[in-house]
């Protein structure tokens, strides 16, 4: 596994210096809709919370890009219990990296792994803290959407990531989160 991410960042370093005229860099922000699946979490709601990041696109081609992003993502769910009102924060460091295949003028479709540190993971009952979830320190998953970007540089984004492994060792949870983004190509 090392040594497939060690090629892949050594082919995106290659690629981008050959296209340095095509590389874009910029920021993003947005909405996400967390929620959990699996049996184990039926009972859960969706989380409403926000993401944040930096954009990287290296233009391969006319019509082809890859775009590593580098995310702090607020994910979790929130349900009741017995009359209690229980929120569970999972927050990461989400790290996708996107084939870009553009379909029109602006538009694109995308889709690819994605690899998500936990950087904090909590209960809140009635709004109270109760602790951590034990959640595991790396989720892999994939995600899919679609962009829109202006020329001036303003871009949108629509996306789904689905959770591949589960958030903890002894349930059936996995991530599921639709992102609405906001973002801006600096160059």
């Amino acid at each position: 596994m090392k040594k497939l991410f060690l090629f892949a960042a050594i082919a995106v370093f290659g690629l981008s210096t050959v296209n340095a005229q095509d590389v874009k860099f910029g920021a993003k922000a947005g909405l996400n809709l967390a929620s959990l699946n699996g049996d184990d979490v039926d009972e859960f709601d969706g989380r409403t919370s926000f993401h944040v990041g930096g954009v990287v696109s290296i233009g391969i081609s006319e019509k082809f890009a890859v775009q590593p992003e580098v995310v702090y993502s607020s994910q979790g769910a929130t349900g009741s219990e017995e009359g209690f009102d229980i929120t569970l924060k999972l927050d990461y460091i989400n790290i996708p990296v996107l084939a870009d295949f553009q379909v029109a003028d602006g538009f694109s479709l995308q889709v690819g792994p994605q690899v998500s540190f936990n950087v904090t993971d909590s209960i809140e009952v009635d709004g109270e803290d109760e602790g951590d979830v034990e959640a595991e320190g790396v989720d892999f998953g994939a995600a899919l959407g679609a962009q829109y970007a202006m020329e001036s540089g303003l871009f949108f984004q629509a996306r789904y990531s689905l959770g591949l492994s589960d958030i903890n060792s002894d349930a059936d949870a996995k991530n599921s989160v639709i992102s609405f983004s906001v973002g801006y190509f600096f160059n």
